[in-house]
């Protein structure tokens, strides 16, 4: 550890010159430690050969709280171990304790960005202008440079999707990793398979719509076609026909109407006017 080029010892005179200032240049990860501290012995190791792993994608730098009890105090350190990251010359979050491997990489992955971050981006977009081959290509390369990198998960479930078997992908979702099982993208896919599902053998929108105007009351042609408007975007229309289901025929689908609202609110990530208003309409149709 002490050999690394990625791990700095921090005093309350190089402070402002490694933290403050080098925050500005890459991200400065502060472990507040205490040598009687067991937790803070069993995390150094972790957070050391992370730094190593991440390889200048940001500094490790240690804080003796002993030795530095000036500074330990300047930064309202109460707990031991506490470590602090540092961007553009201020703290921007920070854990406590000793957590386990995967968390430490969670928060790590929220604020520095690794090469395979950049070629998983990359891929999504690609698969989403519909270049299936390009996408396939940067996961597969991101796969064999980075292949902890728990975004990778979330891309090969957008890949299967693109390519069409969205049965696969619905069974790599039944194995998330348990470090995204709330990651709202996952959240997003379930719905979005859900309603691909929902169109395996459903007529065209244009037929559904059809069928639906024949027919007010029949409640497959509108789910369907409430499908048809969510996988092209058009969520508002879609909301409504599963408003007007839910408020129809709950038994439908075991309330697939409510259950649709649902999948279309993870979809748009949770929150934004649309979402907020079908809450409040969902709300009053169920109470």
């Amino acid at each position: 550890m002490a050999d690394s080029p990625y791990v700095v010892t921090v005093t309350a005179e190089n402070f402002e010159h490694l933290v403050l200032e080098g925050s500005r240049k890459q991200p400065v990860l502060v472990d507040f430690w205490a040598d009687w501290c067991a937790p803070c012995r069993q995390l150094m190791p972790i957070l050391a050969r992370l730094a190593d792993e991440f390889a200048g994608a940001f500094i490790l730098a240690k804080v003796d709280t002993e030795a530095e009890q000036t500074l330990a105090a300047h930064f309202g350190i109460r707990s031991l171990p506490t470590v602090q990251l540092f961007k553009q010359g201020q703290p921007v979050d920070q854990f406590m304790g000793a957590l386990p491997e995967a968390q430490i990489r969670d928060f790590l992955s929220r604020h520095i960005e690794r090469e395979s971050d950049r070629l998983v981006a990359d891929a999504l977009a690609r698969l989403a202008a519909g270049d299936i081959d390009t996408g396939a290509r940067l996961i597969d390369q991101a796969r064999v440079e980075d292949p902890d990198n728990s975004r990778l998960f979330i891309a090969e479930v957008r890949l299967e999707a693109a390519r069409g078997n969205t049965t696969a992908a619905a069974e790599l979702l039944e194995h998330t990793p348990i470090e995204l099982a709330a990651d709202p993208e996952i959240a997003a896919l379930r719905g979005q398979l859900g309603f691909a599902a929902a169109l395996a053998d459903a007529p065209s929108a244009s037929a559904c719509a059809e069928r639906l105007a024949a027919t007010p009351s029949d409640s497959e042609a509108r789910y369907q076609l409430a499908a048809h408007q969510v996988m092209a975007g058009d969520y508002q229309s879609a909301l409504d026909n599963l408003l007007t289901l839910m408020q129809k025929d709950r038994a439908y689908g075991v309330d697939a109407g409510r259950k649709g609202m649902l999948m279309v609110f993870d979809l748009l990530g949770g929150e934004g006017v649309l979402v907020a208003a079908y809450r409040a309409k969902l709300a009053r149709a169920l109470y």
